[in-house]
């Protein structure tokens, strides 16, 4: 069967794949753009289009970035790229030929289950840190994003006394998000290291070419505190308590506990890039010490150690919406001049522009990644009963006493506990995994690496395998 096939595929329809594609679209490329979610926008402007259409007067109060977004999401859609939602893609094979199911499971499928690309970009995002600590299971107990995505969704905002605990801009950000929906807050936990604002001072000059990050930070922290929040610093442990479901979160801080009655705990400790894709690719990676994560090794243009394979947005570095949206048409211009559409000359003319726009968002990424990186007393949990592999259930104490017999990867890890092989794949306890590893053997995590990806990387129903051509 001949598949049907397309100048440039795009793995992701948030602000670095609507980029790449009105680019591409500019110069006559075919494209498409394959995406999970039922709109464009990605995770960070979710479903802005139903938002702005069924309650505007909210979306006006999310401030201008969301309006220059809703700009691009038009642009888009009038652009011309071919765009399939609702779509999950499971398998990527290295002559870039990309297989995709319904997401939903629901609908009847008349879409190709599998398309040829002559050049395919990643814009795939980011994915929350995984933070666990004991009675993390518990029902009450979520990721931030997780509350930030029912409130884009379906409008809903939590009810009862909410305790957030991480650290990060993004919670922060999604605090004052509640504040304006009503939301009762009972405290902040913060538990970012009390050394980092020295550490990171020497990086501030530098820093202050992207002043406006500076500001929009310290002005979330100022509204936090006028609206009377309690922000607790230095914190050593956070527990979550209850029976059936969260009932009071316990905190200690220096030789003090202390127990809050909650509804609800959010928990949060950055964001880092999605790296499945690159991974089941075989795309080198390297290691990302300052914010302890990994990362696919590109150029400028976003180029991997893929022969056709280059990738935009967060799933490369974490650097925010603009920088994605900017790295987008980057990878784009590059992949015109690879498919000899334009001159090398022409592809640098017409990137000046966006490489000058990118300079102050990415002069203060130094400093914020300095200031906000995470401690290792928070990714290696110390409570051995706590558990790291949600979806088999694994413990920090099985894995170390795994480590301690021999076992010092973590694929022999997922062999013995089937670690990373749930329906997440490994998202929520790969780094996590690799981190106790390299903890108890007294080695880096760069040392001991990651898990090997195998598709599919999404979980698909034997009917959904059985219907693939």
């Amino acid at each position: 069967m001949t598949l049907p096939e397309f100048d440039y595929v795009i793995l992701g329809a948030g602000p670095a794949g609507m980029a790449a594609a009105l680019t591409a679209r500019e110069h006559g490329l075919t494209v498409l753009v394959l995406e999970e979610q039922s709109q464009p926008g990605g995770q960070i402007y979710r479903n802005i289009e139903s938002f702005k259409k069924t309650r505007p007067r909210e979306f006006r109060k999310l401030g201008e970035e969301y309006q220059l977004a809703s700009r691009l999401v038009e642009q888009f859609r009038q652009c011309g790229a071919e765009h399939w939602f609702g779509r999950s893609v499971w398998q990527v094979s290295k002559d870039l030929c990309i297989y995709h199911v319904d997401s939903s499971g629901e609908q009847e499928d008349l879409i190709p289950s599998a398309v040829q690309a002559k050049k395919l970009l990643i814009s795939v995002g980011a994915l929350e840190r995984p933070m666990p600590i004991p009675g993390w299971t518990l029902p009450g107990v979520m990721a931030c994003t997780a509350a930030d995505v029912l409130y884009k969704t379906s409008g809903l905002v939590p009810k009862g006394q909410v305790v957030l605990a991480g650290s990060g801009p993004l919670m922060l950000l999604i605090a004052c998000r509640m504040l304006d929906t009503g939301v009762s807050i009972g405290a902040i936990l913060d538990i970012g290291k009390r050394t980092s604002i020295f550490e990171s001072l020497p990086l501030l000059p530098k820093a202050l070419r992207g002043s406006s990050y500076l500001f929009k930070g310290i002005s979330m922290i100022w509204k936090l505190r006028k609206a009377g929040v309690r922000i607790v610093t230095g914190i050593q442990s956070i527990e979550a308590i209850g029976t059936e479901k969260l009932e009071q979160v316990r905190f200690t801080k220096g030789i003090k506990s202390e127990t809050l009655k909650s509804d609800l705990l959010l928990l949060h400790h950055g964001v880092v890039p999605n790296v499945q894709m690159t991974r089941l690719l075989g795309c080198e990676h390297e290691w990302y010490e300052e914010q302890r994560y990994w990362e696919p090794r590109v150029d400028k243009w976003g180029n991997t150690s893929i022969e056709g394979v280059s990738i935009a947005g967060d799933c490369g570095r974490i650097a925010g919406s603009q920088v994605a949206e900017i790295s987008g048409h980057l990878a784009a211009l590059d992949a015109l001049f690879q498919l000899k559409i334009i001159s090398q000359q022409e592809r640098d003319q017409k990137s000046k522009p966006w490489f000058e726009k990118r300079k102050p968002h990415m002069a203060v990424r130094p400093f914020l990644d300095k200031l906000f990186q995470p401690s290792k007393k928070w990714l290696v949990p110390e409570n051995q009963k706590c558990l790291v592999c949600r979806c088999e259930e694994v413990t920090v104490g099985q894995i170390r006493e795994a480590v301690q017999k021999g076992a010092l990867s973590p694929d022999r890890i997922k062999s013995l506990f089937r670690c990373g092989m749930g329906p997440c794949q490994g998202r929520m306890c790969g780094l996590t995994v690799s981190e106790i590893i390299a903890d108890e053997i007294e080695q880096t995590p760069r040392e001991v690496g990651y898990f090997k990806i195998r598709p599919p990387l999404r979980p698909i129903t034997l009917g959904q395998l059985s219907q693939i051509q």
